[in-house]
């Protein structure tokens, strides 16, 4: 995996806040992300509870010692996308009025007939992108953000992903501060090195 690794650092833009995911660096974010659902411990409606960005970046390290993939912004800002792919996909494959959508398994497709995506285009911008374009990790997505999506009154749209993510992210730096703060400490106790079995 190394030989990957080290060009993905350098595509890096000079403001290190953007970065251009390789495919093999995203088949091993799932993995550990439906690992880490599958383990539970970070498990909660939305998907994930307050924490599993620095649970998932230690888990990554194991895996791409040499890509550096941090938290923040990497790792939030890639799981809001992919997660937020997968919502459009689930929405059209999903709802009641869509029924003329499919999903080819074999392709990662959702397939339909031109005259149904021009109508649902017309109402719903965001899908054209996955008129031509596979969702390759819809499955494993579905796994983890399932509940989530099924259970809402109200379709969530993208604009709701990211407020939602926001929020997270406040009780995250919440968290650590009150964790400082309870055991005396001057150091983050939640950026401790990750103990190797």
């Amino acid at each position: 995996m190394s030989g990957f690794s080290q060009s993905s650092v350098s595509s890096q833009n000079s403001r290190g806040t953007k970065r251009k995911w390789v495919p093999e660096e995203d088949v091993v974010l799932v993995a550990c992300m439906v690992d880490l659902h599958n383990v539970g411990t970070f498990n909660a409606d939305t998907g994930f509870k307050v924490g599993y960005l620095n649970e998932l970046e230690r888990m990554l390290e194991n895996f791409l010692p040499h890509v550096m993939l941090k938290a923040k912004p990497n790792l939030e800002s890639r799981i809001r996308t992919l997660k937020g792919d997968w919502a459009i996909v689930y929405d059209m494959l999903s709802e009641k009025d869509n029924s003329s959508f499919a999903w080819d398994e074999h392709r990662q497709l959702v397939v339909a007939e031109d005259v149904v995506w021009d109508s649902y285009i017309n109402s719903h911008k965001e899908a054209g992108q996955f008129r031509h374009r596979s969702c390759p990790y819809y499955d494993q997505l579905t796994a983890i953000y399932i509940i989530d999506r099924a259970t809402r009154k109200y379709v969530q749209t993208t604009a709701d992903i990211i407020e939602e993510i926001d929020v997270e992210d406040v009780a995250t730096a919440n968290t650590h501060t009150e964790r400082n703060n309870i055991h005396g400490c001057k150091v983050d106790v939640c950026n401790t090195p990750y103990p190797h079995s």
